[in-house]
């Protein structure tokens, strides 16, 4: 490095935001994230030892990915070289492995190659990468916030440790965050910065875990205050809250946290808990989801999930859907709201779904079996030559409008597919269906006495 490049690296440094420039650079600067690298953890050891194998970070933004990245490369005797997915090409890792081939051949030197984002690499690409990895020319990191076994090949999954970062607590938060302000070397104490208790609290909660949040918060309330007649510029809980407006929501709708929040939106109303459900409602609402697709997720939980054992839930459902295309936000938080809470509420079956089920894999199992002659159609020219319908009894002619004959193909005589269970309506729909198919046999056997 000449003396223009490092005087560019140094004022790079100097310039460069508050979270980066707070990056801890040892193991023991680390903040939080104690179940990997604890000292007795594996990862501590690895990185300690120097004797890293391939590895891929999975965790929301702001939990210290690249930070661990770069705590690596300050450690490790090996060549460490960083790409990002988003705008590397093949020509920048036919570089690296080059390079990588060369310091192996020539020093017996390994090189880490750190991916950030690993998950905006197409297939070509990582597939590219697998024999470099397997062979050892390269030690992968790769960080990414998607989930790993969905968005990483699966050649390089098995050739690599995958570590998942948790968001960072409350505490762990707020002591960056005073870190920040104090620190004369990398953080604000150069410009003579106090934080009210309050404010340091308020912004460790709103950042949900993400420190790179809450450190942009800090940074922003410290330019942008002017100093009190003590000379300093003292951070309040209006100063905080001006600052960091609005709770970042980790929700990527096509991500991981988008599927794990309907899917705890589904599994509440599911359980009968009206509130959990409106709660991951607002979660979804507040983070900018379609209207629309939460109302088809709350029709699919009505008909699957409370079924007939209320059937009003269905409706409920449906209407909560049109009327939400026709009148939008924010009012339409108040008819999904409703709806969300009926279905929770409502008595529960899956007894329709259950039925279906074992009907298509019925029908998967048995093919098309013959229908019944007297239950064909009977209204085409030759019909009757052929004895479609011949036999049909019309259940209307009978006692309670139901009468015994053969429904489901012959083969599949006494199979039961829709077996009512004693919840809500459901119970009546039971005791009807029992009542009726009683009486006819009552009243068949009295013909027969007859």
């Amino acid at each position: 490095m000449d003396l223009f490049e490092y005087m560019r690296h140094t004022k790079q440094e100097k310039e460069a935001p508050l979270a980066a420039r707070l990056r801890p650079s040892t193991l023991d600067e680390v903040v939080g994230q104690r179940h990997i690298i604890g000292k007795d953890k594996l990862l501590y050891r690895a990185i300690k030892a120097d004797k890293l194998s391939s590895v891929i970070f999975y965790g929301p933004p702001g939990t210290g990915k690249t930070t661990l990245a770069k705590v690596i490369a300050n450690t490790t005797s090996a060549e460490f070289t960083q790409i990002n997915a988003t705008s590397a090409g093949k020509k920048d890792m036919e570089e690296v492995v080059a390079r990588a081939r060369e310091l192996r051949g020539m020093y017996g030197r390994r090189t880490i190659l750190f991916i950030d984002e690993i998950h905006r690499f197409n297939k070509g690409q990582q597939d590219y990468l697998l024999p470099f990895v397997e062979d050892g020319t390269l030690v992968l990191i790769g960080a990414t916030t998607e989930n790993p076994y969905f968005e990483v090949n699966g050649a390089l999954l098995s050739r690599s440790i995958i570590f998942e970062l948790h968001p960072l607590s409350k505490e762990d938060v707020k002591s960056l965050i005073l870190r920040a302000v104090s620190d004369r070397d990398r953080g604000m104490g150069a410009y003579d910065a106090v934080i009210d208790d309050d404010a340091a609290e308020f912004l460790a909660d709103l950042s949900g875990g993400d420190a790179r949040h809450a450190l942009n918060a800090v940074e922003l309330g410290v330019m942008t205050t002017e100093r009190s007649g003590d000379g300093k510029i003292h951070i309040t809980l209006d100063v905080a809250q001006e600052c960091i407006q609005k709770r970042m929501l980790r929700y990527d709708k096509t991500g991981d946290n988008h599927y794990d929040t309907i899917s705890a939106f589904i599994k509440s109303m599911r359980g009968s808990d009206p509130d959990a459900a409106v709660y991951y409602l607002s979660r979804m609402l507040y983070a900018g989801e379609s209207v629309a697709f939460i109302a088809r997720r709350i029709m699919i939980c009505a008909s699957e999930d409370v079924g007939n054992a209320d059937p009003m839930a269905l409706n409920v459902a449906v209407s909560a859907s049109l009327a939400v295309e026709r009148i939008g936000m924010p009012e339409a938080q108040i008819v999904l709201s409703q709806a969300a809470a009926y279905v929770a509420c409502a008595p529960k079956s899956n007894a329709s779904c259950e039925a279906v089920s074992a009907a298509m894999e019925t029908v998967r199992e048995t093919g098309d079996l013959p229908i019944p002659p007297h239950l064909r159609d009977a209204h085409y020219k030759s019909a009757q030559k052929l004895g479609r319908g011949t036999g049909y009894k019309y259940a209307h002619n009978y006692p309670n409008h139901y009468v015994e004959q053969q429904y489901l193909p012959y083969e599949l005589n006494g199979k039961e597919f829709y077996k009512p269970t004693g919840n809500g309506y459901e119970a009546k729909i039971r005791e009807h269906m029992k009542r009726i198919k009683e009486e006819a046999v009552h009243e068949k056997a009295k013909e027969t006495r007859d």
